[in-house]
């Protein structure tokens, strides 16, 4: 099998590649995302897609990724809703708790706080509410993506549970945890290893890698920070 790689388009949009190969797209936002590099603003091959919430910097590409890749979209049951009456057919619905298994991969959605709405066509859909996921590969390496969120106490549940070896934590303050947080969910969820996303993508998100890195390094935890457009490995 391969190592884990995981390429970050920017904001909270990843590739993961899988050990077996499979290609699993995290919130698409792409063209109109100011951190994405130009070259990658087509949808990517995806085998699989996830969608944390339905806010516009995590679905704005979501239909077109949808119809260019013909992957399964992975939501809470809303949002699966809204992308059916968009002629989107293979979505697999699901809510908090639940599990999934597809393309040998195994998806658990897991709570999240944060709020979900989106508007369409001048109107504002109820989107759900935001999740996360736990996703476990093929050769048992779990990977644990937040979503947009607050700290919550029951990251130590998710952890308990589910053992994540990696976390991808947002960090950029203001509409999610900030760095101090996000330091504390790495407490919580008692992992080695982050990915930090959802920073530098718009002034408000005042929330920096370097501070973070001072808060979990001496905890003897690793970031593996990425820039938009770059692709890391990781066994």
């Amino acid at each position: 099998m391969q190592q884990l790689s995981i390429t970050w388009f920017g904001h909270a949009t990843f590739i993961l590649k899988t050990p077996g190969g499979k290609r699993v797209l995290l919130d698409p936002w792409l063209t109109d995302n100011p951190s994405c590099p130009e070259a990658m603003k087509k949808p990517p091959k995806a085998d699989l897609i996830l969608v944390s919430h339905g806010h516009w910097d995590h679905i704005d590409d979501l239909i077109s990724s949808a119809r260019a890749s013909g992957a399964p979209v992975v939501g809470i049951l809303e949002l699966c809703s809204w992308l059916e009456q968009k002629d989107i057919g293979n979505t697999v619905p699901m809510n908090k708790g639940g599990t999934v298994d597809l393309i040998g991969l195994q998806i658990t959605m897991v709570d999240a706080r944060h709020s979900a709405g989106y508007v369409d066509n001048g109107v504002m859909i109820n989107m759900g509410e935001a999740a996360g996921f736990v996703i476990k590969l093929e050769d048992g390496m779990t990977i644990y993506f937040a979503g947009d969120t607050a700290l919550f106490g029951d990251m130590k549940l998710i952890g308990e549970m589910y053992k994540p070896d990696i976390a991808i934590l947002p960090i950029g303050d203001r509409f999610t945890m900030g760095p101090e947080a996000a330091a504390k969910a790495c407490e919580f969820l008692g992992i080695r290893k982050v990915v930090p996303m959802h920073w530098g993508t718009f002034p408000l998100l005042t929330g920096q890698p370097e501070e973070f890195r001072a808060l979990v390094e001496p905890k003897g935890i690793e970031i593996l920070e990425l820039k938009p457009g770059e692709t890391l490995q990781s066994g």
